[in-house]
């Protein structure tokens, strides 16, 4: 059977897996072949003229991509590619985040290792990325520990990129007080680097999740780490950098939160020092101080907790009976209860309307003055 034929048969996680090893797509695009015609299999069956049609394939991509592909017999990728989630996701997996999937480069194969349930919690309640140089001062080790307590406490979801300095700091901080943290990888999932970090990463896999779109064993790659950062901003809905130099992969990090539509926070530090020139860069383009310590965690509609032992908060209002309004305004008023929620988590509470009813109903019921849109894209009941 043919190649071309048989993809209209095999499932699509197993074609992300095969797309993603044809040379010359890369992850811009295949997500363009996904939302040309809809569907991979559509794709894969695609004559060389019709992919053609797809902004960035010229004549010789196109040609190069319909010999691989008949050069690639699916019958044997596909028991290679478990049909339920496994060691690793693809878009085609519900666990892969949506909000990953909307910026223009996602990775259409995630690998991973520990409590994948952390990946899903950051389509309901956001997650912040924790970003800086690899030898921060006193002053940027303790703040990055202070900043990331707050966090824990409230149960935000912490990510890092697991190098030295204040990705460690973020990591280490959030484990010891029991929180959770998804740690982004340059490397394979199983590689350790660098090396002082061995009983961290062993610790992160047991009690967090390690991620990475490099297959197990490779090994780190000075091209890898500024790719991984899309990763941190693309599954985070606010990123701080709390120390970074002029030249630091941090920044990376932040401008791409900033072309995501994410918020990007930084730690305000002394002109004399170096390391804080970054931030300071930061500001002067807009990004937002952190001031205190639960600044995040005001900003990402968390419940502040109290630091003291055996505090309670405050039980939750009664909600009040809804209101008189058309379907498809009620259903996403009821969806809004308690904590404030993302617009991806409404779309999937609110199923089966779209993510354009959705939008059009928390219009009109901000306008009417039952809800409230925070920072973040994120709306809640008004009081």
């Amino acid at each position: 059977m043919a190649s071309t034929t048989l993809a209209s048969t095999v499932s699509e996680r197993v074609l992300w897996w095969a797309w993603s090893r044809i040379d010359g797509v890369g992850p811009v695009t295949l997500k363009r072949l996904h939302d040309h015609f809809g569907s991979l299999a559509d794709a894969w069956m695609a004559d060389a003229l019709s992919l053609q049609a797809v902004e960035g394939i010229g004549a010789k991509l196109a040609g190069a991509i319909a010999q691989q592909r008949h050069q690639r017999d699916l019958t044997q990728i596909q028991p290679v590619v478990p049909a339920a989630p496994g060691a690793y996701l693809t878009p085609a997996d519900a666990a892969y985040p949506a909000l990953l999937f909307e910026i223009a480069d996602p990775p259409p194969v995630l690998y991973y290792q520990g409590d994948l349930a952390l990946l899903s919690q950051c389509q309901i309640r956001p997650a912040v990325g924790i970003v800086g140089t690899r030898s921060p001062s006193d002053y940027g080790r303790r703040w990055t520990r202070r900043i990331t307590v707050a966090l824990s406490r409230a149960g935000v979801t912490v990510v890092s990129g697991l190098a030295d300095g204040i990705d460690r700091e973020a990591h280490q901080s959030c484990l010891e007080h029991q929180g959770a943290t998804i740690a982004v990888l340059g490397t394979g999932v199983d590689v350790v680097y660098p090396s002082v970090n061995r009983d961290l990463h062993r610790a992160i896999a047991d009690r967090g999740l390690l991620l990475s779109e490099y297959p197990p064993g490779t090994g780190p790659d000075r091209a890898h780490f500024p790719r991984r950062n899309r990763i941190i901003a693309g599954i985070s809905r606010a990123v701080l950098v709390t120390e970074a130099p002029a030249k630091s992969g941090a920044l990376i990090t932040a401008r791409l939160a900033n072309d995501y539509g994410r918020d990007v926070y930084v730690l305000p530090g002394s002109l004399d020092n170096p390391r804080s020139r970054g931030c300071l860069e930061l500001v002067n383009q807009g990004a937002q101080l952190v001031l205190e310590e639960d600044t995040l965690v005001a900003a990402m509609g968390a419940i502040p907790v109290d630091g003291e032992p055996g505090s309670t908060a405050s039980p939750p209002p009664t909600p009040l009976p809804p209101p008189d309004l058309a379907p498809p305004l009620l259903q996403v008023w009821q969806v809004l209860q308690g904590e404030p929620l993302t617009l991806d988590a409404i779309v999937i509470q609110a199923q089966p309307l779209t993510t354009g009813e959705v939008l059009s109903a928390l219009t009109q019921l901000e306008l009417m003055g039952l809800v409230n849109q925070l920072p973040g894209s994120r709306y809640q009941r008004a009081s």
